[in-house]
């Protein structure tokens, strides 16, 4: 009977914490103490692992079983650190003839009959582990193509605990033959269609306008308002900037896929996510479900599912006033920092924003508005839910109208391959211009260092200068409205933004009078 130690990952966001798993055995009353500010979930991990090293034959011995978790003063969360503890309190009273390394961090769920189940966030917690000097890594067998995913790290997969056992020298029975387990949450169908066929802007019938505007959104990484009747195609143009914008880079793709992972959504079968993301969530959702949030420690919420790609809000003006007004903050910092009693967790959510809104509570108050029975006062109190502070941060503001079938029969529309090298070519003029700067598009240009070292020549902008005169614009305005002009040039191939371009942005800034 003695004391042994072994090494597991906690996880705060995606960020991961070294955790030491210290098992204590020595005589007196039989009784198994897990300590370390454990929640309810790795609390349990007692009855799993006392049943599982039963069926696997290392029954614990009827000892006083102390194990401490540090750094103590850390909330642990999850049922991830399980084999962990398993393997401490096993060669803690003497049962392994050879000791867990100390570069092997444990991660894995115990099953009552000794299997080793699959847990999430394996990818961003071997991506810390790494960081922090770990080499090698054991993980069920079921999350083995994730962890394999992360360079620079030893992986070994783990069916059940007595063929781990087995691996330190353990006397223990083998292995018996068991039915395999699949992942703990597959990847969901609506990821599998949009993954095989994306959708094609060749199937959206005229809009010319509004197509343009999300052109120019996928372009620069600008946030577009779309406003029209039901039916007029805004979901459509929203649904396909995704398959226009190119393909995520490495800190992209790492950042996209350890989300995934976190939220049990990611399936390693194809590697890391090389396609933007598509959040659509509906206009029930609570603040938490957007933003992210929950019990002890906040879980990524729709904004960080969506990073590196496109959020899109449909019937905008329906969700709860409450989430509207916290996409302010991600919107400007490109993440969301959130505040519990235990931890402070941090996820990226550097999003593209789409809106998608109906004129009116009935929709129908288009044109001259024959067909609108809203009263001023509904219509007012509609377009009030969106707010001036939101709508500040918004770039683009379009109206899309109803579709003239006899003007559009004829007119093929651009395929969205077309429009993805168009918008490729834009991307890569930013990227020669920003090279070796911390940012990649139009629309992460600080509004400072836009002003100071991207403005247009005065000539050039008398007539923004001037709506901000007047009062139309603010300075954050005034900003996106140059981002956008600098992404209208990206997309002619002009070296700088001329007054056309300034004014096309300025319409496009605007929209029409609300």
């Amino acid at each position: 009977m003695g004391h042994a130690r072994t090494l597991s990952v906690s996880l705060t966001g995606l960020d991961g914490t070294l955790v030491e798993v210290e098992a204590d055995v020595s005589p007196g009353l039989p009784a198994f103490s897990l300590v370390g500010l454990p929640d309810s979930s790795t609390l349990q991990a007692r009855e799993r692992v006392r049943a599982a090293a039963a069926r696997s034959g290392a029954r614990l011995a009827q000892r006083r079983i102390t194990v401490n978790m540090t750094p103590a003063w850390q909330p642990k969360r999850g049922s991830g650190f399980d084999l962990a503890i398993a393997m401490a309190v096993v060669d803690a009273q003497g049962d392994l003839l050879v000791h867990v390394p100390g570069d092997t961090v444990l991660l894995g769920e115990l099953g009552l009959d000794g299997r080793v189940r699959p847990v999430p966030g394996v990818l961003p917690a071997l991506l810390a582990a790494r960081d922090l000097g770990i080499t090698r890594a054991v993980v069920p067998e079921q999350n083995l193509s994730e962890a394999r995913l992360v360079e620079g790290i030893e992986v070994d997969g783990a069916a059940d605990l007595t063929g781990l056992l087995h691996r330190f020298g353990a006397d223990v029975p083998p292995s018996p033959a068991r039915q395999a387990l699949q992942l703990a949450v597959p990847p969901s169908e609506d990821d599998r269609t949009r993954a095989a066929a994306p959708p094609d802007f060749a199937d959206v019938i005229g809009q010319a306008q509004a197509r343009r505007a999300a052109e120019v959104a996928a372009a620069g990484g600008h946030h577009l308002l779309l406003t029209g009747p039901p039916g007029a195609g805004k979901t459509m143009i929203a649904s396909r900037i995704p398959g226009v914008l190119p393909e995520l880079d490495v800190d992209d793709s790492l950042a996209v896929s350890a989300i995934r992972s976190l939220s049990g959504r990611f399936d390693a079968g194809g590697g890391l996510c090389r396609t933007p993301p598509f959040e659509s969530p509906h206009h029930t959702a609570t603040t938490a479900a957007i933003v992210g949030g929950g019990s002890g420690l906040a879980l990524p919420g729709a904004i960080s599912r969506a990073h590196a790609g496109v959020l899109f809000l449909d019937e905008a003006p329906e969700f709860s006033a409450r989430v509207l007004e916290a996409l302010r903050e991600p919107l400007e910092t490109g993440d969301i920092t959130l505040h519990r009693a235990r931890a402070v967790t941090r996820y990226p959510a550097r999003f593209q924003l789409v809106l998608a809104s109906n004129p009116c509570p009935c929709g129908q108050a288009v044109g001259k508005g024959a067909g609108c029975s809203c009263t001023a006062l509904q219509k007012r109190r509609y377009r009030g839910r969106l707010s001036g502070p939101v709508m500040d941060r918004v770039d683009m503001q379009v109206q899309v109208g109803p579709v003239d079938l006899h003007r559009t029969a004829e007119v093929e529309a651009e395929p969205t391959a077309v429009i993805a090298d168009r918008v490729a070519a834009a991307r890569e003029r930013q990227r020669l211009r920003f090279e070796g700067l911390p940012w990649l598009t139009n629309a992460h240009l600080p509004g400072p260092r836009l002003r100071r070292d991207f403005a247009p020549e005065p000539s050039q902008r008398r007539l923004l200068d001037h709506a901000v005169a007047q009062g139309r614009l603010t300075l954050r305005g005034h900003d996106r409205v140059l981002r956008l002009a600098w992404t209208l040039a990206d997309l002619d191939g002009a070296d700088r933004p001329d007054a056309e371009h300034i004014g096309h942005a300025l319409t496009l800034r605007e929209g029409e009078p609300r």
